[in-house]
């Protein structure tokens, strides 16, 4: 299958996804409670994306629905509290969001080969759960991390339903983190894109930001999403001992599992990447090692 067709096809089923948790948000039985609402949506669209995967053998359907679901949450929330239409906040973290999303579905776009390609993560959920794999694949392939992404957007949640204190020095910090955050995973999947093209058999990434953090663009996803825990505890100061669950989340995932994963496959498939491991901290930014030493 072409490219083109493939696309279309992730197109198709997005769409079909959408639409049905549309109708479900326009004439589902309510609950009391728009987060509540929000989910269920959220889970049958994840259900539309599942089902497609199955039928064409290729669980990478889901790849960019990461992306696509925290506008269409919060363009919901926003449109049905009601609430936060004239604040500033609001349309900061919708912008943040926005300008997220249409950074990494266009790097999704970029990169995809087309679905005769599956992540290589994906096959491997499901080997090792042997006779179980339909269950892992749809928890931990797609429910699990519609779960995360849905905890990383309830501060937004909570900006875009409740009256909250104007303007803090708080939006400030969430909003250079934010927009910080999608320039460096812009700047390092750039670099990382050149690589490829260029590299020689064997050769390790450890350029630009790469020699800075083993996973730079790992750190700025993880950056967005604490921006919006800074702005949800900007708009609700009492709730800022619970608004970070999500960024949490994301910490964990990162750590426990996203990056162990890709830092044994390249050690398995580039044995030098050692070096860059015994050199370069693993997450956080910090300047080379060379760098530090004394000239």
């Amino acid at each position: 299958m072409s490219r083109g067709a493939s696309l279309t096809r992730v197109g198709l089923a997005y769409a079909v996804a959408f639409g049905l948790a549309s109708a479900w948000l326009a004439w589902g039985p309510d609950t009391r409670w728009l987060w509540l609402d929000g989910l269920l949506a959220d889970v049958l669209a994840t259900l539309v994306v599942f089902v497609a995967g199955r039928i064409h053998h290729n669980s990478s359907f889901y790849d960019a629905y990461w992306s696509v679901l925290p506008p269409y949450l919060a363009l919901y929330w926003l449109l049905a509290a009601e609430v936060a239409l004239d604040d500033a906040r609001a349309w900061l973290v919708l912008g943040v969001i926005v300008l997220w999303a249409v950074r990494l579905t266009a790097n999704w776009v970029r990169t995809f080969p087309g679905l005769h390609h599956e992540d290589w993560r994906y096959p491997l959920v499901r080997e090792r759960a042997g006779r179980l794999e339909l269950l892992a694949d749809l928890v931990g392939i797609h429910l699990v991390p519609t779960c995360q992404v849905f905890l990383g957007m309830v501060p937004v949640y909570v900006v875009l339903t409740r009256d909250g204190p104007g303007l803090r020095w708080l939006d400030a910090v969430a909003l250079v983190v934010g927009i910080g955050a999608v320039l460096l995973e812009l700047a390092a999947d750039a670099q990382m894109h050149r690589f490829v093209r260029e590299r020689a058999p064997g050769q390790v990434m450890d350029r630009g930001l790469w020699a800075w953090s083993r996973h730079p663009n790992y750190f700025g996803e993880i950056c967005f999403w604490w921006s919006l825990a800074l702005f949800g505890i900007a708009a609700s100061p009492a709730d800022w001992w619970w608004l970070p669950v999500g960024g949490v989340a994301m910490v964990a995932m990162f750590l426990g599992a996203s990056i162990p994963m890709m830092e044994r496959r390249s050690l398995e498939r580039r044995p030098s990447y050692q070096q860059v491991v015994d050199s370069v901290p693993v997450l956080v930014p910090r300047p080379p090692s060379w760098a530090r030493k004394p000239a």
